[in-house]
């Protein structure tokens, strides 16, 4: 069983290492905003209060978020381990998903931890540039990552724009967030042996062979 939390600074490639790794092992890679996304759909009492919430930009209550998770995890395509992209945040929700794998006789895993420079990612975050048509990911900063045409996408010929949040000022909010938020959570987890660093400024490649390394108990 591989059930892994991802931790990895604004910008640092971590959902495209979580779909990597889902789909070599085959596993699900469940985000917190896909869950409320699913339940959002439903029709029933907590459906509509998720939809109300989200809505109106409110936090949804921690206990449902909870509820939510477990309810999750517990379903068949977890039974050979899954990915979690955003929980747990914080000691306390640390704390609450140590009783939900206790609740489904699961055990914790490996928390793989993405490390890399803020000025490395400065960089990444006020250069990407996202296809309007298909989504595809670029960076001016980066030679490699370059679209041939400026401002036009190498896969489908559509425009590339800068998402608003992708400047200086606000990387540098949300980095500081991660900080205060994920340096208690690591220590909660390094106390327990469960950290795998990995060098974030590798290559996508390079950083996926890492991972796997530690997956397949080569680290």
């Amino acid at each position: 069983m591989k059930n892994i939390i991802m931790i990895a600074p604004p910008a640092a490639g971590k959902g495209t290492q979580s779909n990597l790794v889902a789909t070599k092992y085959h596993i699900p890679h469940i985000s917190t905003g896909d869950i409320l996304r699913e339940v959002m759909k439903e029709d029933s009492e907590i459906g509509e209060y998720v939809l109300e919430t989200v809505t109106s930009g409110g936090l949804v209550k921690d206990e449902i978020m909870y509820t939510l998770i477990e309810k999750r995890l517990s379903e068949a395509d977890c039974e050979n381990g899954y990915i979690l992209d955003g929980f747990p945040r914080n000691v306390e929700q640390a704390k609450k998903y140590d009783e939900i794998l206790g609740r489904l006789n699961q055990t914790l895993g490996y928390v793989i931890v993405l490390d890399i420079d803020e000025k490395l990612l400065a960089k990444r975050v006020t250069g990407r540039r996202i296809c309007e048509n298909c989504n595809a990911v670029y960076n001016i900063n980066v030679e490699s990552e370059t679209p041939e045409v400026e401002s036009v996408c190498d896969v489908c010929g559509g425009r590339l724009y800068q998402r608003n949040d992708d400047n200086l000022e606000a990387f540098q909010n949300r980095y500081q967030v991660y900080l205060e938020k994920t340096k208690p959570l690591l220590a909660y987890y390094e106390e327990k042996k469960k950290v795998y660093r990995v060098d974030g400024s590798l290559s996508v490649d390079e950083i996926f062979k890492e991972i796997t390394k530690i997956l397949e108990g080569n680290q």
